[in-house]
């Protein structure tokens, strides 16, 4: 088993400057005295910090890629965004949508990112690796076509499957996102399409407010390739294994992938200070041995994982960690040490089974169950 990782330092430069959580600095909030804005490299970088120092990354292919041209960016993006983009890049940075600041040459390290995406996904489908996990920054999932959001600045993983698809032809592509904000960027892109399936478990109107509802499934010609399963606040462990099971499983037997794509935000875990999803690096464990297994079952094992969002420095590590063991078949000696406290924190079985109700009702409603 090879699994790819691919990283660059480049990518922890980008810059968002100086907020407090998502918030720029001025009038009565006060200059942070830490990290600052939430979207810190600090996240990735301990991440990347455990792998080498668990020994994890010995067992692991680690890689680098090229940026993406401008041309493979309008791929996805319009020339007015990317110009605006650009401009204010090769300035002093600035917004060009909704919610994410960046810094100059963030343009240029953004297209890193995205760079680092299409590569892994060429090599996966080419059977290079056996599968990969991308710390992508900027990361991508809320980008919209013609607009930044949510901290992402280009739309790293439609951009890679484009890629892909302009080089073999075409392919039927499922992207799971799991970061614990709607996927957005990532199903505007392919809203009417029916060559990929896009599913996105998220805490119920979380970010963006009022978007990932159940009932949007698509239109047009791909209307039914849209999956949304929001998640009441404070579900836990077990409402992510219901998840997979009664929506997540069933989607993706249906569908019959090439290829799986993981949007792997680590921010539904207990520590995160943006979300109350209340999950574990167990929960991520769980998750990541569940989606390989399909792999495995649907598409010889094309699967990999591209890193979206998740702010709590001191725990994201182990999420992220609990994650690559998986997909490497490597374990550690890393130990968690806030598992036993998190799992002795989960949500009451009546609260368990009322949001497991609710995931039945979809499911049905969705026709992946009779």
């Amino acid at each position: 088993m090879t699994t790819g990782f691919y990283f660059d330092e480049h990518c922890l430069w980008h810059t968002t400057g100086e907020h407090v959580i998502i918030a720029p600095v001025g009038g009565f909030l006060q200059p942070p005295s830490g990290a600052g804005h939430a979207e810190s490299p600090e996240t990735k970088r301990r991440l990347k910090n455990l792998v080498e120092v668990s020994g994890l990354g010995d067992q692991l292919s680690w890689r680098k890629a090229q940026a993406l041209t401008r041309a493979e960016m309008e791929r996805i993006h319009p020339a007015s965004y990317l110009d605006k983009f650009k401009a204010l890049s090769d300035a002093q940075g600035g917004n060009a949508g909704y919610y994410s600041p960046f810094g100059p040459g963030s343009f240029e390290i953004a297209a890193l990112s995205a760079g680092l995406v299409k590569q892994a996904v060429s090599d996966v489908y080419h059977r290079h690796l056996d599968n990969a996990y991308v710390i992508s920054r900027p990361p991508g999932h809320h980008c919209l076509p013609d607009a930044s959001m949510g901290f992402c600045l280009l739309a790293n993983i439609p951009l890679a499957i484009e890629a892909l698809r302009a080089e073999v032809g075409p392919l039927r592509v499922a992207v799971v996102d799991w970061d614990v904000h709607h996927g957005n960027g990532t199903e505007a892109c392919f809203i009417d399409r029916d060559d990929t399936l896009t599913i996105s478990l998220h805490q119920e109107n979380c970010f963006p407010p009022d978007q990932g509802r159940a009932e949007t499934r698509g239109q047009g010609q791909g209307e039914g390739y849209n999956l949304n399963i929001p998640l009441l606040p404070g579900g836990g462990h077990q409402t992510y294994m219901d998840a997979f099971e009664l929506l997540v499983a069933p989607a993706l037997r249906a569908f019959k992938p090439d290829m799986i794509i993981v949007a792997s935000g680590l921010d539904a875990n207990s520590f995160d200070p943006l979300a109350r999803m209340q999950a574990h690096s167990d929960t991520f464990r769980a998750m990541a041995c569940q989606i390989k297994a399909l792999a495995d079952e649907l598409c010889d094992g094309r699967v990999l994982a591209a890193h979206e969002g998740g702010y709590a420095e001191g725990y994201v590590p182990f999420c992220g960690l609990a994650i690559i063991e998986e997909f490497s078949r490597h374990r550690t000696k890393v130990q968690d040490p806030f598992l036993e406290i998190l799992q002795a924190q989960q949500p009451p079985a009546d609260f368990i089974a009322y949001q497991r109700q609710r995931l039945q009702a979809q499911a049905k409603a969705a026709g992946l169950v009779s």
